[in-house]
């Protein structure tokens, strides 16, 4: 999926839409990718002089990949809101800086019921761990 897909299924827009593309996706595991660049505007204050990706953004970019997963269930996914209902075991292993490429993986840890989803994700920056996280969100239909 390109960025335009993306938007399809996911409500989030700049400056907060922080994935670019979906590689894979299947019924129980997502990859997608973030180009960190130092255009991002939480870089301004974060931090001047030495730029650091926040890692709730991280996290935050983890579950929008995981989004995707969940909202690929529904036939209608642009109906549907998908709300954070648990955050375990987040580990950040080291920081994320400008001109990194992020990639997320997300699989399922059972299966996706009654439109809960609880995965375990991980982000890797140029090909190293930088973080780790147990997600669990709701999609909830919205019109």
């Amino acid at each position: 999926m390109d960025v335009n897909q993306i938007m399809d299924m996911l409500p989030h827009r700049q400056p907060f839409l922080l994935i670019d593309k979906i590689f894979e996706l299947s019924e129980n595991k997502v990859v997608g990718m973030k180009n960190v660049t130092m255009n991002e505007p939480f870089f301004a204050g974060h931090f001047p002089g030495a730029p650091v990706m926040p890692g709730v953004l991280i996290v935050e970019a983890m579950a929008q990949t995981g989004g995707i997963l969940v909202l690929s269930t529904v036939p209608d996914p642009e109906n549907y809101l998908t709300f954070f209902m648990k955050i375990d075991k987040v580990k950040f292993k080291q920081k994320v800086v400008p001109g990194d490429t992020l990639i997320f993986n997300c699989s399922l840890i059972t299966p996706i019921r009654r439109g809960i989803c609880h995965m375990q994700g991980y982000a890797y920056a140029n090909g190293k761990l930088c973080a780790e996280a147990e997600l669990m969100a709701q999609i909830t239909k919205v019109k």
